[in-house]
């Protein structure tokens, strides 16, 4: 973002795209990226293009980076599509950090819980048990339920742990698998609310790349392909990559949206049917991406609106139980005492 932001001013000001990685260059502190900054000097030297030299860092930049600047340099808009990149992604960084956000304070409260649980269990319980056994009382329900719950974990907490944990490594691992993946990816799309934020993720990304390609030159069908390649979920990918195809063949790409309306929302192929009959496709792609990004933004907030006094009440619950599984025989004690 910041090498796509510092390149665009230093390029618009009339400076050189050489003298300009060269300033970029002293400026940086990334040896990493000194080291590929270094190398697009001597590949512009020797008479090679920008986009000629990101291409050897493909897997750094991406596909929509360096079509991007390869439009621009073939057309003379190369400081105006810097421009565009730095823009877009500082979008993709902002997006993903709501999405973070929205998620991080309910994942704290989660571990929380989970730990205040297994202090209880591993280390409080086991010292009061022996106590609460001793009482001349019949012991509650609460209590009861707790003390089984906390020698099973004791007796047992060790082997389930390592079961969870082999769960966890063979999911990630199996997420390496293609199949397994869109399987995976597939399920995304059918969890109720999961889907619906899912749903905003892709059209936003796959609205904004697909704009910006084509606002900058780039032919659909090729537009079609490199949007698909900014994907990471399958589903969406593999109907997109459906989609160039039947391009390539002739039909109108609101055909393919139309035909589906579980992945694409009704309002995005009217739009895409719209911005075909007009001639002003990007325009309408790029309205799509600013109408599903606040969409998403809604999403997230209500999510967290829902997830945080949830667990909360969850905590709550636990701490108030607990409290209870230990009190009240000690309560019911003190009453005999006293009688």
């Amino acid at each position: 973002m910041f090498f796509a932001r510092n390149l665009e001013v230093m390029v618009r000001s009339g400076m050189q795209v050489l003298d300009g990685l060269e300033i970029l260059k002293r400026q940086t502190k990334s040896k990493p990226f000194i080291a590929m900054i270094d190398q697009l000097i001597v590949d512009i030297k020797n008479g090679h293009f920008l986009s000629s030299g990101l291409e050897r860092y493909k897997n750094v930049f991406g596909d929509f980076f360096i079509n991007l600047i390869r439009v621009g340099e073939s057309s003379g808009t190369l400081s105006e599509n810097l421009k565009y990149l730095a823009d877009e992604l500082k979008k993709k960084d902002e997006l993903n950090k709501k999405i973070k956000s929205a998620m991080a304070y309910p994942i704290i409260l989660m571990v929380a819980t989970l730990g205040i649980v297994g202090i209880l269990a591993f280390f409080v319980f086991p010292k009061i048990l022996p106590v609460l056994k001793s009482l001349n009382v019949k012991l509650p329900v609460v209590t009861v339920g707790f003390m089984a719950v906390s020698q099973f974990l004791l007796d047992y907490g060790v082997y389930i742990g390592v079961i969870l944990a082999i769960l966890l490594v063979s999911f990630f691992l199996l997420l390496r698998v293609q199949k397994f993946r869109y399987y995976w990816h597939w399920l995304i799309t059918k969890i109720p609310f999961v889907k619906t934020m899912s749903q905003n993720i892709n059209m936003v990304n796959f609205a904004r790349t697909l704009g910006l390609l084509l606002r900058s030159g780039v032919k659909i069908i090729e537009a079609l392909q490199i949007s698909a390649d900014t994907l990471t979920n399958l589903v969406y990918k593999g109907e997109i990559v459906r989609m160039s195809e039947g391009v390539r063949q002739g039909d109108a790409l609101s055909k393919y949206l139309t035909t589906d309306s579980k992945l694409f929302p009704p309002i995005f192929s009217e739009m895409i049917v719209v911005g075909e009959n007009t001639g002003k496709l990007d325009e309408s792609l790029l309205f799509l991406a600013n109408f599903y990004e606040s969409e998403l933004d809604e999403s997230t907030q209500n999510m967290s609106n829902i997830l945080e006094p949830a667990m909360l009440l969850f905590m709550g619950l636990v701490v108030t139980l607990v409290a209870l599984a230990i009190i009240t025989p000690i309560y019911s004690m003190t009453q005999n005492i006293h009688g």
